[in-house]
């Protein structure tokens, strides 16, 4: 097939890029000039495992390029994968003025039948606004061409989004027509091989489903961090506490890791679009208040521990951070703990030195001003003279430290484990002051 993709932002490279693995001639649209010329290089503006190498074969094979010129994208495939940003709003709703701005081009453009397709994360009604807005398009256009719109929400984790659209759980498609089903059933055979993959149902469902997956993860990770901070006030281990729960199946093991709160792109975006949803049809949706607030609060406790430790003034401490990114593999540093306690150890006079594997781009451009921060080139760099060591991100590499070289460097020997990667027991016989997160 000719697929044609608008947006190259996460999901948009991703998804063409995966559909050109497969054998599909996939041309993607964007916008930005510059980074069209980039990607045409082979140049990626993020950081996804297996990702880059994969857009370099499939542009050599050219089964895969990119464009700024939408009017060819239109005309290039039946399939149009719609897949801009949709960012929150001050009030929490996902901002659809990128969406509906695409298809009202499209509509300026299509001559023929079209499915249109909602990849981007979008609020329920999103799709008929999108038929409602080309409809009149091709109206003003005094032009009577039939199209379809579909649901297909992404559901691809950052740091496995290639393996988790090449070998997909699930791939949800909400049609309102056995034409536009049939077409997309074909798209998706190359994925159904083992076995049938492909969920149908409506188009409100289809976008229902996926703020519903997001909500439920988010909960879980706060109801977590939740019981942490209980277990602390009762003298329990929160790791024990996860295994004993976690090894009901009802249950299972699968985010129920406390630490320092969620971030990224999607979950914090979409509990609040949700909530958002929910209150205007006059339905006040407590627990996802509660998954929202409970997890705003647990990105200050690694902070919280550090002023339990040393008072309220960190003024002449330099502190040690080890993670910027919101989650191992990624160098997206979106609402990510990391931005909220360096933050509050900014307010309070202290110094940051910090050092990650893949978000040092990202951290340059968010902090190249601030005099209080520093970035280093070695995990154990940061730790020269340090007051403390905070671990916001469990990335692999900080699992097995050197004892004796980190307690050699640093200025006290403090170490807040925001994500609980360590052994308390083994720390404090090492000398170490240590506070985990329910432990």
């Amino acid at each position: 097939m000719n697929v044609t993709i608008i947006g190259t932002g996460y999901v948009g490279l991703v998804s063409g890029t995966c559909l050109a693995e497969v054998g599909n001639h996939v041309l993607c649209i964007d916008n930005n000039g510059s980074k069209i010329e980039d990607l045409n290089r082979g140049e990626l503006p993020i950081y996804e495992p297996g990702l880059e190498n994969l857009v370099k074969e499939n542009l050599s094979a050219k089964r895969l390029s990119f464009s700024t010129d939408l009017g060819h994208g239109v005309d290039f495939s039946e399939v149009l994968f719609i897949a801009v940003g949709t960012p929150p709003g001050e009030d929490g709703s996902a901002d659809l003025s990128h969406v509906l701005a695409v298809a009202s081009q499209i509509g300026q453009y299509m001559e023929s039948y079209k499915v249109i397709v909602t990849k981007s994360t979008v609020p329920v009604g999103t799709s008929d606004k999108v038929r409602d807005t080309i409809r009149k398009t091709l109206d003003d256009r005094q032009l009577s061409v039939d199209f379809d719109v579909v649901s297909n929400p992404e559901f691809l984790k950052e740091g496995a989004a290639v393996e988790d659209f090449l070998k997909p759980d699930r791939i949800i498609v909400g049609v309102d027509s056995d034409r536009s089903y049939e077409i997309m059933h074909g798209l998706y055979q190359p994925f159904n091989r083992n076995h049938e993959r492909v969920i149908r149902m409506d188009i409100r469902s289809s976008e229902l489903t996926k703020y519903a997956a997001n909500a439920m993860l988010a909960t879980k990770i706060s109801f977590m961090n939740e019981i942490a901070n209980l277990a602390e006030k009762l003298g329990a281990d929160i790791e024990s506490v996860r295994q004993g729960i976690g090894s009901d199946p009802r249950i299972g093991y699968h985010f129920i890791y406390p630490g320092c709160g969620y971030g990224g792109s999607c979950f914090p975006k979409d509990v609040k679009a949700l909530n958002r949803t929910a209150r205007q049809h006059d339905y006040d949706a407590r627990i996802l208040t509660a998954v929202e607030a409970v997890n705003n609060d647990q990105k200050y406790v690694p902070v919280n521990k550090l002023i339990q430790h040393f008072g309220e003034d960190f003024n002449g401490m330099c502190f040690a951070v080890w993670g910027l990114s919101f989650k191992p593999n990624t160098d997206d540093m979106r609402e990510a703990p990391s931005r909220v306690i360096m933050a509050e150890i900014w307010r309070r006079g202290g110094h940051v030195k910090a050092f990650d594997p893949v978000a040092r781009e990202e951290a340059k451009k968010l902090y190249q001003d601030n005099t209080a921060f520093e970035l280093v080139d070695q995990p154990y760099d940061a730790l020269e003279n340090a007051d403390a060591l905070i671990i916001v991100t469990e990335w692999k590499i900080f699992r097995s430290i050197d004892l004796d070289l980190v307690k050699q460097k640093m200025r006290q020997h403090v170490i807040v484990d925001g994500r609980n990667i360590y052994q308390p027991e083994l720390l404090t016989q090492a000398g170490f002051n240590y506070y985990g997160i329910g432990r």
